[in-house]
This record gives structure tokens, sequence and C-alpha cells, in this order.
């Protein structure tokens, strides 16, 4: 087994996939808020990921989905610091999965499950919205849902592997 694992369980796979996703996210997550502030700067402003009326990435991103997933304005006021575009939420969470994915710890492997779940709830939810709300398809949009998606596999590929070693040393 130990040519499928490295560091304590953890799959060898594991960390070039996390950094590739994490990147690919984070640079996905930073274009996203650039044209949300170009589009409110500038209401022409035309982004690359607008190829048609209803392939328009700029026009989901500045719509109320767009901050706080649609639900915190009902809580705060729109301009509040709690209500963040969705975009700087993503930047966090992958920051975070970055981060936690240094570490072999069971508690970090936890709260990397458990925070990809929270991220997939978060984009079957868009998702759902991007279709039965807004009619749109946005490339942005679709390719954070499969990254999200892929880092839940890798999470739960590393928990397993982590468990696994655990059961072997222990």
């Amino acid at each position: 087994m130990a040519s499928n694992s490295s560091t304590g369980g953890v799959p060898k796979w594991e960390r070039g996939a996390r950094l590739g996703l994490c990147i690919f996210g984070l640079v996905l997550s930073v274009y996203a808020l650039h044209v949300e502030v170009s589009r409110e700067r500038d209401p022409e402003y035309r982004a690359m990921c607008d190829l048609a009326q209803s392939v328009s990435c700029s026009r989901v991103f500045t719509s109320r989905w767009g901050r706080g997933f649609g639900l915190v304005q009902h809580f705060v006021p729109k301009d509040s610091a709690l209500n963040q575009p969705n975009s700087v939420l993503g930047i966090i969470f992958y920051t975070l999965q970055l981060a936690l994915g240094h570490s072999v710890s069971s508690r970090a492997a936890l709260l990397l499950v458990v925070s990809s779940w929270v991220s997939m709830a978060g984009s079957l939810y868009l998702a759902a919205v991007l279709v039965f709300v807004l009619g749109d398809f946005c490339l942005v949009c679709v390719s954070t849902y499969l990254v999200n998606f892929a880092l839940l596999y890798t999470n739960l590929k590393r928990k397993v592997g982590l468990e696994r070693g655990k059961e072997k040393t222990g």
C-alpha cells in the first residue's frame, strides 16, 4: 500500500490535486469578484464570460444571489459587511482548503470534509437558482461547482486514507 500513500495514509496524488483545484478555484473566484466590481463601476462593462443573453456571468454575479447566496440580505442591510459577494466566500473557502490541506490531523481532515459538504450544498442551491430562477448559464459558476465537487472527493479520499493509516499504526 506504500505506493498509493504518502504521509500518514494520505494518497500521493492528493496534494497536487488539492493545489491545482484550489488555485483554479481561487482564479475563478478572483475573476468573479473582478467582474462584479467592474460591472458595478460601469454598467456597460462586458466580461469575457458574457457570451450571450442567457450565458452571462456578470448578470449572475450582480444579481441578488451573487451576494450572500441571496439569503443574507434578508437578515442584514444589502450594504452590510456581512453581505459579501459569493466570490469573496469562495476566496476564503479555497484558501482554507489549501491551508488545512497541509495538516495530517484527523481534525483538519474532518473540517475539510465538512466545509466541502457545505460548499456542495451552496453549489447545488446556486445551480438551482441559476437554472430555475435566472434561466442563465454561467461558465464561471459551473466551473466552481465542479471544483467544489472534486475537492469533496479529494477530501473524502484524504479522510479515509488518514483513518486507514491510523488503523495500521495504532
